[in-house]
């Protein structure tokens, strides 16, 4: 039912800055609580950032707090992961989930899922 398409990935030097950005389609009856999610190489997948469907809650990763943040713009109906001062740790496969449940759930899981974009921070 809802389709993502994730974009702005890239190649970036530490203490740098990138915008990644999710573009949500498909039969929605309404406006989903959305988040992005990491898998770096060698780890597991992880949490970075939520927002829910109103724009007016949001939860982020104890790991990015202060450097990243997450925005959405309804009219465009495109979410949006600010990530400023990029460390090397942060190089990772980024994506982008959705759901229909509660924002926070979007801690663990997500129920649809873009194809992904890499971020690859250098030293």
């Amino acid at each position: 039912q809802v389709q993502l398409v994730e974009s702005g990935g890239g190649l970036v030097q530490a203490g740098g800055s990138l915008r990644l950005s999710c573009a949500a389609s498909g039969r929605t009856f309404s406006s989903p609580a959305m988040g992005w999610f990491r898998q770096a190489p060698g780890r597991e997948r992880e949490f970075v950032a939520a927002i829910s469907g109103s724009g007016s809650i949001t939860y982020y990763a104890d790991s990015v707090k202060g450097r990243f943040t997450i925005s959405r713009d309804k009219v465009k109906n495109t979410v949006y992961l600010q990530m400023n001062s990029l460390k090397s740790e942060d190089t990772a496969v980024y994506y982008c989930g959705a759901t229909y449940a509660s924002t926070s759930g979007l801690r663990s899981t997500a129920d649809y899922w873009g194809k992904g974009t890499l971020v690859t921070v250098s030293s």
